[in-house]
């Protein structure tokens, strides 16, 4: 069982000098519980190498289990530092593909035609995708064959209005997930803010929120044969 995971190179929140990344626990609790299920995981990005970390997701009130975990385990923090060049990779060499969250997605992985080409060819070949958070993001400029956007039909969901108002960003990220989902044909449903809320679309995974990261690949661990 191989999958890929694909984190952001972005490092910067627009215009206000404040750095971003991605959040570390939508990249541990999913990492954790692709290893706990005997997966070979791959991590990749635009650029390669050490993929930028919000700052702010590793402050004391954002740790959780996976994230202490994180901090704990060389070899995961090793693997991290190198990650592959998202460009080589193909998606006939992977089970499923997952893309945790973190607002520099909305920056590069969003406008990336390695990983929209990538997304596509998951799709075109019935393989399992994951996004949350942030993550969906990346759903923005892809299609299914026909032309259709991907999320066109597809019950979806992923960062909603109301949490990036109160994370007080509206006017910062250069659009707004639940907004492009929305746009792009998909039936987007949220749960509460902050609480785990995980939708499944056939082979198509997104999640909501930091708290609906472990749920969400558990969920796309179920679609992956063994």
């Amino acid at each position: 069982m191989k999958i890929l995971m694909v984190l952001t190179s972005h490092n910067k929140l627009g215009t206000t000098g404040k750095k971003t990344g991605f959040w570390l626990e939508e990249f541990a609790a999913p990492y954790y519980a692709f290893k706990s299920a005997g997966a070979e995981v791959t991590l990749a990005s635009p650029e390669g190498g050490q993929p930028p970390l919000d700052p702010k997701s590793d402050e004391p009130d954002f740790q959780t289990e996976a994230t202490r975990r994180f901090h704990r385990d060389p070899a995961a923090q090793q693997a991290l530092a190198n990650t592959v060049k998202l460009a080589r990779l193909q998606a006939r060499d992977f089970d499923a593909v997952f893309y945790p969250g973190g607002h520099g997605p909305l920056w590069d992985l969003a406008e990336d035609q390695a990983s929209i080409s990538l997304i596509e060819d998951f799709h075109a070949a019935d393989k399992p995708i994951g996004a949350v958070c942030h993550g969906p993001a990346v759903f923005r400029h892809t299609l299914r064959k026909g032309g259709a956007p991907l999320v066109s039909g597809k019950s979806v969901t992923g960062f909603s209005n109301t949490e990036e108002a109160a994370v007080e960003l509206l006017d910062v990220v250069p659009f707004l997930v639940e907004e492009m989902l929305r746009d792009q044909g998909g039936h987007y449903s949220k749960g509460e803010d902050w609480a785990p809320y995980v939708v499944v679309d056939g082979k198509l995974v997104t999640g909501q929120n930091p708290a609906s990261s472990v749920e969400a690949a558990e969920t796309l661990l179920g679609f992956i044969p063994v």
